[in-house]
């Protein structure tokens, strides 16, 4: 009988409790997987709009949450006179109950501005001009809300004629309602008003004279910040806060897992102590017997860990198909995430074998064989 043997018998000794512990470390590792999954996914899923669009600064004040507070359109011009500046073009931005959909992104862009350029009209049409009380839907959102080409769509208090349905290029373009900027200040009631300055730069611009042109941004805009819009979404206050929060709530449901596993390795331990005293008395020496409780503790918390990843990632597809989520994000499960979650069920399993192990580690041969 060889080490690996031992220790995988003494996990399905009481298969009942093992199963239980395995099912807490599983949920614990699904909330990080779930959890942080949504996060990353939504941040990368933003850079990857930013990225289609063609956006390489963006102009904002992000201390109010996930959307950034308002600011006066006047702000454009003076923005886009200065140096590398190539296009400059205004958007207001807002997550919206539409009708049956609980939370949807309504985009009012300034007309004849370049984040126009990438939507691709599937069905329909474009606005004709800015005055028309139209909007496109992107094709997500058309599944969403159930709407075709000349049906009507609320928002707020203000019907509005679905022109055409888009592809946009990426999830939040395609989960998006798309409107003349003016038209949208009149819903919302911020005439003259946007919250977010998209930028495009001189082609060729060096790091440098980037950062530079950021921090004159700045200095005309006080109150608001310039980034790169690949870094927009991890500036924001409202997402570090939603982030730390999924870490918070994964972490309560890890320290559960580690007090299952501790529970169960004391009682394996406690039930084994004549088969420990035997295995002393034959020579194994004390490291051993240590080695061998954190090892089937590892092992618990590896099979819980890959259990957990594939409840994470079920838990993940489920999420994606509800009114919530669906073209708002594409939940990240990338290698990395997977490696995280299996190392950090790995580190579960081990810290939460260590007190049984040093427990184990301390008794006296000839008391173990007595007992």
């Amino acid at each position: 009988m060889n080490f690996f043997t031992i220790a995988l018998r003494g996990l399905w000794r009481r298969p009942v409790r093992t199963g239980l512990t395995l099912l807490g470390i599983s949920v614990g590792i699904a909330a990080v997987v779930a959890l942080v999954g949504i996060a990353s996914g939504y941040e990368k899923s933003v850079v990857n709009q930013l990225d289609v669009i063609g956006i390489d600064v963006i102009v904002s004040n992000m201390e109010g949450g996930m959307m950034p507070q308002v600011f006066d359109e006047s702000l454009k011009p003076k923005v886009a006179e200065l140096p590398d500046v190539e296009e400059a073009t205004t958007v207001l931005m807002k997550m919206l109950m539409v009708e049956d959909a609980p939370m949807m992104m309504v985009s009012g862009r300034e007309w004849g501005g370049f984040t126009w350029d990438q939507l691709k009209v599937l069905e329909g049409r474009m606005p004709r001009d800015e005055n028309e009380k139209a909007v496109v839907v992107g094709r997500l959102a058309a599944d969403v809300l159930e709407k075709e080409v000349g049906d009507t769509v609320q928002i707020e208090i203000d019907e509005f004629e679905i022109v055409g349905i888009v592809d946009g290029g990426s999830v939040v373009e395609n989960g998006a309602i798309i409107l003349a900027l003016s038209r949208f200040q009149e819903v919302m009631g911020y005439e003259g008003k946007a919250n977010f300055l998209d930028l495009r730069v001189s082609e060729g611009i060096s790091e440098e004279e980037l950062e530079a042109l950021m921090e004159e941004i700045e200095t005309i805009y006080p109150e608001g910040r310039a980034v790169r819009a690949s870094e927009v979404v991890g500036t924001s206050q409202g997402f570090r806060i939603a982030q730390a929060m999924s870490w918070s709530t994964s972490l309560l449901a890890i320290i559960v897992g580690i007090l299952g596993v501790m529970n169960t390795m004391l009682m394996t331990v406690f039930e084994r102590t004549h088969e420990i005293g035997i295995l002393l008395a034959l020579g194994w020496k004390r490291r051993m017997i240590v080695f061998l409780v954190l090892c089937e503790s590892a092992i618990l918390g590896l099979i819980g860990g890959i259990v957990g990843i594939l409840i994470g990632f079920v838990s993940l597809e489920l999420l994606v198909q509800t009114d919530t989520i669906r073209g708002i994000l594409e939940p990240d499960f990338s290698k990395e995430l997977v490696f995280r979650a299996i190392g950090i069920a790995v580190i579960v399993g081990v810290v939460s074998g260590l007190y049984p192990a040093w427990r184990s580690s301390r008794m006296m041969p000839s008391a173990a064989i007595q007992s």
